[in-house]
């Protein structure tokens, strides 16, 4: 496992270690021997379920103290979040989360372990939410389910057992999410509530595939360029829906990057968003926002979620690091 504590303008040449981490590499290995099917030929529907088999281990889940679903009305429909909550006894800060799975698949299943581990580590209330997704509810779909979640949160804080402090936080898809939800959130005029961190773990920035990193790292590597292609396509309802701001953060002007808060920003060396998050970081710190960065060089996207898998496909121990490193921005963030 490498890591770099580092600035948004370090040398592209360093980003990616000579060799994958052994535990990443022996889990592209699993899946080659298993001959997993290309995401990019499977429906939305196979996709979810393959998936949903992977990253749904059939073992004990970490315990929190409470855990329970409601559901939030929002204009004719409901939206499905599940609450954490690791010491109900105190008045914890509130972390709005967005699972990971590029706007089509995943749900709150999928990234269970890792609700789990931002509420323990994190000394917080979690609440995951259960965006809507495309291709069947397609751009602005999530990033309006996300927001007014985010609203709920706030509001109801007081009902939840939440205090004082509020954080957005994802992976990929749902740290664009967070962001977005953030850059709204700046604008007073929504009477949006006050975000105090995002934590954004390798976020999508940019609907753009002429990038370095979507050269290098195209194949191989779990996420795929073609990955990538395919997932947008399922969640734009046309290119142009690109160029939105709401679904690339990265083309926000200035002045809205300004307004945002303190970010805690990780990056991954073997992943073809990479370009694009230091991108991301270089434009938040240039705003003046205050960015801590953690660049892992020989890891690859999605990582995070990966600390435990379905049998027969092993584990990634780094995992574990990514999840208390979170875990304690988080804490660190909202005390």
């Amino acid at each position: 496992m490498e890591i770099d504590h580092t600035q948004p303008d370090i040398d592209s040449d360093e980003l990616r270690a000579d060799t994958l981490d052994t535990d990443a590499q022996a889990l592209l290995d699993a899946l080659n021997e298993a001959d997993a099917p290309d995401l990019t030929q499977l429906s939305p529907e196979q996709a979810r379920t393959l998936l949903g088999d992977l990253f749904t281990p059939d073992v004990e889940p970490e315990p929190v103290s409470t855990v329970e679903e409601q559901k939030i009305p929002a204009y004719a429909r409901d939206i499905r979040v599940r609450i954490y909550d690791p010491d109900p006894d105190r008045k914890l800060p509130a972390v709005v989360y967005f699972h990971g799975g590029g706007w089509v698949v995943g749900n709150c299943d999928t990234h269970d372990k890792v609700a789990r581990a931002l509420a323990k580590g994190g000394a917080c209330v979690v609440v995951s939410v259960d965006y809507r997704k495309g291709p069947e509810h397609p751009f602005p779909g999530a990033v309006e389910d996300a927001y007014l979640a985010t609203k709920w949160t706030a509001d109801n804080a007081a009902e939840l057992g939440a205090g004082v402090g509020l954080a957005v936080a994802g992976e990929s898809a749902g740290a664009t999410l967070a962001t977005v939800v953030a850059q709204m959130a700046a604008d007073k005029d929504l009477g949006a509530p006050e975000i105090d961190h995002q934590l954004l773990l390798y976020p999508v920035t940019n609907h753009s595939f002429e990038t370095e990193s979507y050269d290098v790292n195209a194949d191989g590597y779990f996420l795929t360029t073609r990955g990538m292609v395919w997932f947008w396509n399922h969640y734009l309802r046309d290119d142009i829906d690109g160029a939105n701001l709401r679904a690339s953060p990265l083309r926000a002007p200035e002045r809205v990057l300004a307004e945002l808060p303190p970010a805690t920003l990780y990056s991954v060396g073997y992943d073809p968003l990479r370009t694009e998050q230091f991108e991301y970081g270089r434009a938040l710190a240039d705003a003046g926002v205050a960015v801590e960065h953690i660049h892992y060089k020989d890891m690859i996207h999605d990582f995070a979620n990966m600390s435990q898998l379905a049998e027969p496909f092993p584990s990634i121990e780094a995992a574990n690091d990514i999840q208390e490193r979170a875990g304690n921005a988080l804490r660190e963030a909202l005390e």
